[in-house]
């Protein structure tokens, strides 16, 4: 398997299991139908682990843009390389959606609030604020790509996660989500939240409203500039 075709599969995995929670608790007549916020977060901890661990060994399981960008700043993968990895992470983000889609597929028809539908696929604010809102997503994101710079950075073998690497990474997830997620959803990955975005826009769901482009760039340029500037101070101070 190539590293393109990893991080497809395990952007697929990551979403389908993370974007299906969600589904879960908000689509109506589900069996975890208002379960809460609690469960989204540990499901989506528990995506993390099983999307990264089936591909560690072929990708390093990076299955996010702003990791990938991350992990290129600082000097920890080939830059050549991120190309053909964010466009993988993208698009098994969009085959992940889809497959939501389709599981749930009975369920759309008797969600009747088109808000519910989007945030199966993408993410939103709480309190609609552009400025506060991409710092929410900048602050989360470094979190995420510093905390696994710090959990990974010693071993790390040309940006590839070893396998018990993956387990702080899931339980890092799940504290963010827990801890930061309440403002914008903590997308803190571009491709988790335009790929799905984009699925909602082209799907044929029933009753759905509009996916929110005017927010749209914000999970994706936030997340950027908080990997980057977590590498940065992880270069800065001398973590190599």
């Amino acid at each position: 398997m190539s590293p393109f075709l990893g991080e497809v599969i395990g952007t697929m995995l990551l979403v389908l299991l993370g974007d299906g929670v969600v589904a879960n608790v908000v689509l109506s007549k589900t069996k975890g139908n208002s379960s809460g916020w609690i469960v989204i977060t540990t499901a989506w901890a528990l995506a993390v682990f099983v999307g990264a661990y089936s591909v560690a060994a072929v990708s390093g399981a990076h299955l996010n843009p702003a990791v990938t960008i991350g992990l290129v700043v600082a000097g920890k993968f080939d830059p050549a390389s991120a190309p053909i990895y964010i466009a993988g992470q993208f698009l098994g983000a969009f085959i992940g959606a889809v497959l939501v889609f389709l599981h749930y597929y009975p369920h759309w028809s008797e969600t009747q609030d088109p808000a519910l539908k989007l945030a199966v696929f993408s993410t939103g604010p709480a309190v609609r604020n552009t400025a506060w809102n991409l710092v929410s997503e900048i602050i989360g994101t470094f979190v995420l790509v510093f905390g696994i710079l710090a959990i990974d950075g010693p071993v790390m073998d040309n940006g590839s996660f070893g396998a018990l690497g993956i387990i702080p990474v899931a339980f890092l997830v799940w504290v963010i989500g827990l801890s930061l997620g309440g403002t914008t959803g903590y997308a803190i990955n571009p491709a988790r939240d335009l790929g799905p975005r984009i699925a909602h826009a082209v799907l044929p769901i029933p009753g759905k409203g509009d996916s929110d482009w005017g927010y749209s760039w914000i999970p994706v340029v936030g997340p950027v500039i908080g990997g980057v500037i977590a590498a940065g101070l992880y270069v800065a101070l001398g973590a190599f």
